[in-house]
């Protein structure tokens, strides 16, 4: 009877030392995801100050563009077959490396990659000082589209009871997101530094731990 009993034991066990590595991983990635918001804020700001050395008019379609897909989706229509279908893509790019399958469609934003590419060799062929504004405009329109329905998938997907998930995996591909608009907008416009969005970030985003730092400790 004792040996019958001792893989019941076993089997009961299992499923508490799953139970309790999977919150353990979620509270680490909760204290994670809270370290990257100040991040999240730093490169706000550095992308923000380098968008403000440019026009006021690419300023203006910039933003226009996020403002339109948020009264698109918002009031009209929720273009959810574009943003799968997007994502169908980037599956089909990385089927071959594993790894990327499940988070590529998440981090990159495949719409403003291919929006940039469109940009640059049109630029090659003919000078796009009249057509600049409209993919200006299409770049906002579709980062934000993006980061609306990575923020809605996540959300949906993640019933951790923190929502660690959801705070890492967002703060990281928004931080992603706006360090690929700005590598774009630096090979586009002279006048944005992807070097200075970069360090601003990083300096931005220290001074703040250094502050809770000191809070806390000293």
């Amino acid at each position: 009877m004792k040996k019958e009993g001792s893989p019941k034991k076993v089997n009961d066990t299992q499923p508490k030392i799953a139970g309790f590595s999977h919150r353990a991983f979620g509270i680490i990635k909760f204290v994670l995801g809270v370290c990257l918001l100040p991040f999240v804020y730093s490169a706000t700001v550095a992308f923000l100050s380098e968008l403000g050395a440019l026009e006021k008019t690419v300023n203006h379609y910039f933003f226009g563009g996020i403002i339109g897909f948020l009264i698109i989706y918002l009031f009209i229509y929720e273009p959810t077959i574009i943003y799968n279908k997007g994502q169908k893509i980037l599956e089909m790019a990385f089927r071959f490396f594993t790894p990327l399958v499940k988070v590529a469609p998440y981090l990159l934003p495949i719409y403003t990659i291919i929006l940039f590419i469109i940009y640059l060799v049109y630029s090659l062929i003919s000078k796009p000082t009249g057509v600049i504004r409209y993919f200006v405009l299409l770049f906002g329109f579709s980062i934000g589209s993006h980061l609306i329905f990575s923020a809605k998938s996540l959300r949906v997907r993640q019933s951790d009871f923190l929502k660690a998930n959801y705070i890492f995996g967002f703060s990281f591909i928004y931080i992603i997101n706006l360090a690929i608009i700005a590598f774009g907008f630096s090979l586009i416009f002279s006048s944005f530094s992807f070097v200075n969005f970069s360090n601003n970030s990083f300096q931005i985003g220290r001074s703040i731990f250094t502050v809770i730092f000191k809070q806390l400790f000293l």
